[in-house]
């Protein structure tokens, strides 16, 4: 069974050439998102939540790696489809509260633009949006 310090491995691996707008490492961000939960199988989906999207892991190859079915559904949760409506992301993840939660966390963090040289009308609509999802989830029953 693969454990928190081989989905951080795993996680500097598929960040290792990215970065956030602020110039920061981006991996920085899913250990922040990771760092934000008590428990085990939390911080590996908060490590994690990024890697299929960006990267090229894949949903089997977390499977394969020997991670828990209920953290690869919860990372293929988090996974925004190509193509595929924010609306439609975001109700997809309503049925997974492992996934919902670690999306929280996704979203406190990106909603902190403090970091950023400038705040741009781009950012402005982006964390009007954030906000929203932020909403709509924490509405949810857990």
């Amino acid at each position: 069974m693969a454990d928190l310090q081989r989905a951080i491995a795993i996680a500097v691996e598929a960040h290792r050439d990215q970065t956030r707008r602020n110039g920061s490492p981006y991996v920085l961000h899913p250990l922040r998102v990771m760092l934000s939960f008590e428990d085990e199988t939390r911080r590996i989906i908060g490590v994690l939540h990024d890697v299929v999207e960006d990267s090229d892991w894949s949903l089997d190859d977390l499977r394969e790696e020997g991670f828990a079915a209920e953290v690869v559904a919860a990372v293929d949760a988090l996974t925004k489809r190509e193509g595929e409506d924010y609306q439609e992301y975001l109700d997809r993840l309503e049925t997974d509260a492992l996934a919902r939660s670690v999306k929280l966390a996704d979203l406190r963090d990106n909603m902190n633009v403090i970091e950023l040289p400038v705040v741009r009308e781009q950012d402005t609509q982006r964390l009007n949006r954030y906000r929203q999802a932020y909403q709509l989830l924490s509405d949810r029953p857990a």
